[in-house]
């Protein structure tokens, strides 16, 4: 793969301008936990707190930008191909928050050419407002088993449901990826968790399991609470912060928001978005199905 170090650096201020860009990857062991629903709210809650966000979204059919009931109609793949401007399938959903569809891309990123990757980096660069957060929401089905923005992002965060086959699940998927690719840290949200003390001991469960196993290091990123509001301001398309902003969903949300922008950053020079995209770019070329499906 051609050096674009230099390129990376220039391209990525003008991508973002700020230094302390925060990167979390959201994942899930399975379906129906709520993984694209908590995204969505989450980048309102911290668009709310004054961030302006940018989800970049692996998933079709039922993404985030459907949740705010916008459609996606091009993907970031596009742009590489030449046959669409990054502004035309940027998806402005809500103030502060946009989307970046990139299900087609995410796919084909060990494939691409030398030029693709130049000409992803240099459309990246025109995007134009800096983001403070970007917030992958990472497919479930990627063909390799796990997506490299999930290897690459400062932060992965595992959702889960509190019943017994999320759980399995969510345990399986930390287990694998930390034997394939030595990820030795990852974040817990309970969703639709009944009480706080019930997501807690998700959390801990889990916890116990991959610390005795050598396995992880998993700290508690919070719960979101099962909440009627939440399900109404969905069947609205529009976050329940904005609807409900007194619900308990809502509350729960503006909590983890502002402690995921309490996380610890790494040094700008290590761990920031050139970091991030360097690496992103690296994993995809040498990421092994064999050893993530193991």
């Amino acid at each position: 793969m051609a050096d674009f170090r230099g390129d990376q650096a220039a391209g990525l201020r003008r991508l973002f301008g700020r230094p302390q860009l925060r990167v979390v990857t959201f994942v899930a062991g399975s379906v129906g936990v709520g993984k694209s629903v908590a995204v969505a709210n989450l980048a309102a809650a911290l668009a709310r707190q004054g961030r302006d966000v940018l989800v970049v979204d692996e998933n079709t059919g039922d993404n985030v930008a459907a949740y705010f009931g916008a459609r996606a109609r091009h993907d970031l793949q596009q742009v590489i191909d030449r046959e669409k401007a990054l502004s035309e399938v940027i998806v402005p959903v809500a103030p502060g928050v946009r989307v970046l569809p990139a299900a087609r891309v995410v796919g084909q990123l060990a494939s691409l050419s030398a030029a693709e990757q130049r000409i992803l980096l240099e459309s990246l660069g025109d995007i134009g407002r800096p983001a403070d957060v970007v917030l992958v929401d990472a497919s479930l089905d990627h063909p390799l088993g796990f997506s490299p923005l999930g290897l690459a992002a400062q932060e992965a965060v595992v959702v889960v449901a509190p019943n017994g086959a999320s759980i399995t699940e969510a345990y399986a998927l930390i287990k694998k990826v930390s034997l394939a690719y030595s990820r030795k840290h990852f974040r817990i949200l309970v969703n639709k968790a009944r009480t706080a003390s019930e997501a807690q001991a998700v959390h801990d469960n889990i916890a116990e399991v991959t610390h005795s196993r050598r396995l992880a290091r998993l700290d508690y990123a919070g719960y979101v609470p099962l909440d009627e509001h939440l399900r109404q301001a969905s069947r609205l398309c529009q976050a329940v912060i904005g609807l409900f902003p007194d619900s308990p969903a809502a509350i729960a949300y503006q909590a983890v928001a502002g402690d995921l922008l309490g996380w610890p950053t790494a040094d700008t020079d290590v761990g920031g978005l050139e970091h991030f995209v360097q690496q992103l770019l690296h994993l995809s070329q040498r990421i092994d199905p064999t050893a993530i499906y193991a």
